[in-house]
């Protein structure tokens, strides 16, 4: 039975005759924690401006705001990818490859009898699922190292599911 296999090290099981991969990022900080902390940030960074300000540092508040925003924009970078990930199902004789970048999701089927899974062992390079003329590379959120037992992973449930 598949599901007492050691093989499968990345893969979960949700039904009968499915698998699925989720490979996404690992944030030490939600997107809304991440707001929290910049706005205690702001709360610090203008008090303490204010409070040049009110004693003729008049040049303090500019250079905060201006600290802010830089902040800010870093942060709203960070959160927009906070949530990207890469789902792979296999249900029944179809590989869903699913990619999602800013919020953006990107959706890829591929026949089991006619898909690839490539690289090779050692290669360390992301994992290449292609089939039927289309291509799509996973494996950015998981390390170089454990790319290639994904991959055999891939493949042993291809065969075996």
């Amino acid at each position: 039975m598949l599901q007492s296999s050691p093989a499968l090290r990345f893969a979960t099981l949700p039904a009968q005759g499915e698998v699925s991969w989720l490979l996404k990022r690992h944030c030490s900080l939600t997107p809304a924690q991440l707001g929290w902390f910049f706005l205690s940030l702001c709360a610090v960074s203008l008090g303490i401006g204010v409070f040049f300000w009110s004693q003729g540092a008049t040049l303090v508040m500019p250079f905060a705001w201006a600290e802010l925003v830089a902040v800010g924009t870093a942060f709203l970078v960070h959160a927009r990818h906070a949530g990207d990930a890469e789902r792979i199902f296999l249900q029944g004789g179809q590989l869903v490859v699913e990619l999602e970048t800013a919020g953006r999701i990107q959706r890829a089927e591929f026949n089991r009898e006619w898909v690839r899974i490539e690289p090779k062992d050692g290669d360390g390079s992301l994992i290449e699922v292609s089939g039927q003329g289309r291509s799509v590379r996973v494996g950015r959120h998981l390390r170089p190292e454990l790319r290639p037992a994904l991959a055999r992973e891939m493949r042993f449930a291809l065969r075996t599911c």
